[in-house]
């Protein structure tokens, strides 16, 4: 063992250079080809294992690299060329199978092509590529084929001006992370199940400078589904999204749910560009799910081309829990203090459809404020107290402005919102 021990640390002091009292170590020293034929996974986890024993920077220069699962140790950072490529290998024996959670409860899948697993301080960045493995292997459902990145209880993460492409999967996969940075990312997925980022059961995201344009939501907001997520009560909470172009060419741009037990709350979206091919903003769950999602809020948005602006489905979306929340009230999602404003809409089809909301637990405090643009129709809602509109100011909408039932507020009537 002291010999294997000596090799290593020769191995490690022979191939790095240091910035600073940090290391920095060139994937090429450990093997790496990155001629997009050799499998570099050995050479590249080797890499990032020598860099794990004290921290550092792995760099991966230009060229194609080809590779299996890799995981990031603490304190690492995987720092990728402008014109380096990492690419999914398409043999599913290069992703392990792992505990992960999966459309919120916990099964075996697939581990992920880029990984870290209770680690602090990891850092992804650099102007480089993930490319994700063939449709093949991401497809798979039973298990769940290999996220592309996926990061599990991970405190201090930094992912930072890099480019995915990937399909018919979940891109990124943030679970029960803790102070997490996404900047100036370029996300792109297609298919059913291409969503963007997946934030599930974390605190404190922050999410700046990003362009996703992804299948399915290009960002979903998660913390589980059914009895066992309720009590395990690890919400996703504090997430900042700003500055960010947000589309997605199958469902929202922004969905909250529908795998939401654990809670979801305090969540601010500022200064982003929207857009979904069923609506731009997703409040959905169904019976079941209980939790709550509470203090969300939007503005200085701008909305293209969607049939919804703001959809509510509480009634029937998503796949039943094994173990769904009981009770006749306490089995729905409560959801309060929900406020958008200044938020400009071009094209849109409707601009809030507000009626799958059940009767036994309405929506309380919804908040609509300076709304402007064009819809062909406007604002139905049902089931809801305390709600709040002012300076609807849409145009070219064909009836009412406002339909409601039995919902109680200020400015329900067509003169007032305005």
């Amino acid at each position: 063992m002291k010999l294997l021990l000596g090799l290593a640390g020769a191995l490690f002091v022979a191939a790095a250079v240091y910035a600073g009292d940090k290391p920095v170590l060139n994937v090429r020293d450990f093997g790496a080809k990155g001629d997009g034929v050799t499998k570099d996974t050995a050479a590249l986890q080797k890499a990032l294992d020598a860099c794990a024993a004290g921290g550092g920077t792995v760099s991966v220069p230009e060229g194609i690299y080809l590779t299996g699962s890799l995981v990031l140790g603490a304190n690492t950072t995987l720092e990728l060329a402008s014109h380096a490529s990492l690419v999914g290998s398409a043999d599913i024996a290069d992703y392990p199978l792992v505990n992960i959670r999966w459309e919120g409860e916990f099964r075996e899948g697939h581990r992920a092509l880029i990984c870290a697993d209770n680690a602090a301080n990891v850092t992804i960045a650099g102007g480089g590529t993930v490319f994700g493995p063939p449709s093949a292997l991401s497809r798979l459902r039973s298990p769940r084929g290999p996220a592309l990145i996926e990061m599990t209880g991970c405190t201090n993460t930094v992912l930072e001006n890099f480019t995915t492409q990937y399909q018919q999967l979940w891109s990124i996969h943030l679970l029960f992370c803790k102070n997490l940075t996404a900047r100036g990312l370029t996300v792109r997925s297609v298919g059913a199940n291409g969503d963007g980022f997946d934030v599930d059961s974390c605190d404190g995201v922050l999410i700046e400078r990003c362009d996703i344009n992804t299948g399915d939501d290009a960002i979903s907001l998660k913390s589980g589904r059914g009895l066992t997520a309720q009590n395990l009560a690890r919400p996703t909470q504090n997430v900042v999204i700003r500055d960010c172009r947000l589309h997605s060419s199958i469902y929202a741009a922004l969905g909250f749910g529908t795998e939401m037990s654990g809670g979801i709350r305090n969540v601010k979206l500022e200064n982003c560009i929207v857009s979904g091919r069923q609506n731009a903003i997703f409040i959905k769950s169904r019976d079941g799910r209980g939790g709550f999602m509470e203090n969300i809020s939007g503005k200085n948005l701008t909305v293209s081309k969607s049939p919804t602006f703001i959809g509510f489905d509480l009634l029937k979306k998503g796949i039943q829990a094994t173990d769904p929340v009981p009770g006749d009230v306490e089995k729905w999602p409560r959801v309060q203090n929900v406020n958008f404003q200044n938020v400009h809409v071009q094209d849109v089809a409707e601009l809030v459809a507000g009626k799958n909301i059940p009767a036994a637990r309405p929506v309380d405090n919804f908040t609509l404020t300076d709304i402007s643009g064009t819809c062909t129709r406007a604002i139905s809602l049902a089931n809801m107290t305390n709600v709040k509109l002012s300076g609807i100011r849409v145009t070219g909408f064909t009836g009412p402005l406002i339909s409601t039932e039995n919902v109680t507020g200020a400015g329900l009537d067509d003169s007032a919102a305005k």
